[in-house]
């Protein structure tokens, strides 16, 4: 399970995937299959979540990385390129943005 601590000193992904919910279910898969099968064999991953709204038109993920670059890596995987691509076209837009921990409650 991902723990969220104000000392974390790696850095912490949020993206945002704006899609319909004709797409949603397929959406999901492509991201849970991402992760079963690549993301979360990538040198610094950490750990993740995936969260679907009730109307089924956003997905938002959160993951931990041990450092910035080891998330860039993964990206630039020729099977992340090629999984990236296939993901564009089940959502209208995806956003991933890196974030530091400001605080825990």
């Amino acid at each position: 399970m991902t723990e969220i601590t104000t000392d974390f000193d790696g850095q912490t992904v949020i993206c945002t995937f704006e899609m319909t919910p004709a797409t949603a279910a397929e959406l999901m898969a492509a991201l849970e299959d991402a992760y079963e099968n690549c993301i979360r064999h990538q040198p610094g991953f950490l750990g993740a979540g995936l969260h679907m709204n009730d109307a089924q038109t956003r997905i938002a993920n959160y993951s931990k990385w041990e450092k910035r670059g080891d998330y860039q890596a993964m990206l630039r995987t020729p099977e992340m390129i090629t999984r990236n691509r296939h993901i564009a076209t089940l959502c209208r837009s995806f956003e991933p943005v890196m974030y530091e921990v400001g605080a825990v409650f």
